[in-house]
């Protein structure tokens, strides 16, 4: 059952949990999170940034986002994940896609503001939701990096101007936590995302989610975060289960067969963030 995303995540912001949104890279990981998420009856948000969507194909995509629609009765929608392209972006919401995150983080303020400001305007007679992030997280998520000197958390304030100024429907915050794994202790600034909570009425969204201690992730519920970006742990959980069956298995050559540990090592993840975020029975 393909939704709004403004439905799901005004839903979750109304009840304290967050919708989990994981990022897919072909056909076995997505059905992977969907099989998941209806075991759970949780609603899920299929994310697919710009490399994912040039390897997939825009055609495919589209037409895997259809059949999910008569294959699973929970609120589902696909999403655009850090697309930076406002022409491609363009496309994809006539192809169908109804959720979108354009980010132009790396620009100043004002060109930001700009440029998001285009696309929710561009978005608005389809109907199609828009996420922007204000600051920036280090790291890397394929073809994005950001050095850990390059990031800025989100001002509470500016926050304020810009959500007026963009009409976005989501905004996603940088508040410590970084793409990838961490490399040491991760350390979220709690408090800052407490003011941005207070300044802003939209659903807050949380990239970086990929190796945060279960609590720490819902003390940010607690406190307005609606949308949970996972993506590093699920490559991981695939590959590890990938490596560990044809370690068994040398002479393995069907794929039918040596992704079954695969999806079974990572169907243990995509569980165990539905539980994080709160969103078990929510669907």
């Amino acid at each position: 059952m393909i939704t709004s995303r403004s439905a799901i995540l005004l839903d979750a912001q109304s009840k304290g949990y967050a919708v989990p949104a994981f990022n897919i890279h072909n056909l076995e990981t997505m059905k992977t999170v969907l099989e998941t998420a209806q075991e759970l009856r949780s609603p899920v948000m299929i994310a697919v940034t710009p490399s994912t969507v040039r390897y997939i194909g825009q055609d495919f995509l589209i037409g895997m986002m259809e059949a999910s629609k008569k294959s699973y009765d929970i609120p589902i929608c696909f999403h655009l994940d850090h697309h930076e392209k406002v022409e491609d972006i363009k496309t994809l919401i006539q192809m169908g896609i109804s959720s979108v995150m354009i980010d132009a983080s790396h620009y100043d303020f004002e060109e930001n503001v700009r440029i998001v400001h285009e696309v929710v305007e561009y978005a608005a007679p389809f109907g199609v939701a828009v996420e922007a992030e204000l600051g920036r997280l280090s790291g890397i998520e394929d073809d994005l990096e950001v050095d850990e000197r390059d990031q800025i958390y989100t001002n509470p304030m500016q926050a304020q101007e810009f959500v007026s100024r963009t009409g976005i429907d989501s905004l996603a915050v940088a508040i410590g936590t970084a793409h990838g794994l961490y490399k040491g202790e991760p350390k979220l600034d709690i408090d800052r995302l407490a003011a941005i909570q207070r300044e802003v009425n939209i659903p807050l969204v949380l990239h970086g989610a990929s190796g945060l201690p279960d609590d720490l992730v819902q003390r940010t519920i607690e406190r307005g975060i609606c949308k949970v970006n996972i993506a590093t742990e699920l490559k991981m959980a695939f590959v590890k289960g990938l490596r560990g069956y044809l370690h068994e298995h040398p002479d393995a050559n069907d794929p039918r067969y040596y992704f079954q540990e695969a999806v079974i090592e990572m169907k243990k993840v995509v569980a165990d963030k539905i539980k994080m975020c709160g969103s078990v029975n929510r669907g």
